[in-house]
């Protein structure tokens, strides 16, 4: 607070966060200076309120087939403002208008993974990650978008080929596989003998 009259013997501190304990300390002054502080009060925990702060960094994807996997940045215990914390999930099909909702009643929670056998591979999902706590539900992040778990290839790849390097090397080469919304990326390749 601003400094306050002499002849006053209270104050209102305003612009707390809720839920934190806080400690204070009184320091009277005059023309000539400011002298010492006072002993600090007892440990004070402001009221719990809604949560004010959205998690952030929303993305996800990878994952099996069929599933969603939907990450997100934990809010720190300082933004909580409350006990009984816990994360909303909302997502749909890019171009639903339906909203799936599910909650993880879980503070150190930063990941969800929603299984469907309807989802099909690499389908885009709208997704929002919102907060919660005994006092009610906070604010939800922006939306982004997030894709479902990719399938294994279907396909093998074309035109594998041998080509004798020395007495003890062959090198072998193929077509490789176009990316599709099926097959999704290609990490990689394994070569076999038989």
């Amino acid at each position: 607070p601003e400094v306050v009259n002499g002849r006053t013997h209270k104050a209102t501190v305003v612009d707390l966060s809720p839920w934190v304990e806080y400690e204070f300390r009184v320091v009277a002054s005059n023309s000539v200076g400011i002298g010492e502080p006072s002993r600090p009060s007892a440990l004070l925990k402001t009221k719990a309120a809604v949560p004010a702060v959205a998690p952030t960094n929303i993305s996800g994807g990878g994952g099996s087939r069929s599933e969603l996997v939907i990450t997100w940045e934990p809010v720190p215990e300082e933004l909580q403002n409350g006990e009984g914390f816990g994360y909303i999930i909302m997502f749909r099909p890019l171009g639903s208008t339906t909203w799936t909702k599910a909650v993880v009643a879980s503070v150190e929670a930063n990941k969800y993974v929603y299984r469907n056998e309807s989802i099909t591979p690499l389908s885009p999902f709208e997704v929002k990650v919102g907060v919660y706590n005994n006092e009610g539900e906070g604010t939800l992040s922006s939306i982004s978008i997030v894709y479902s778990g990719e399938d294994e290839p279907q396909i093998a790849p074309a035109g594998a080929s041998a080509l004798s390097v020395s007495a003890a090397e062959v090198e072998v080469s193929w077509q490789p596989i176009a990316w599709n919304r099926h097959t999704g990326r290609v990490l990689g390749y394994e070569v076999r003998r038989l």
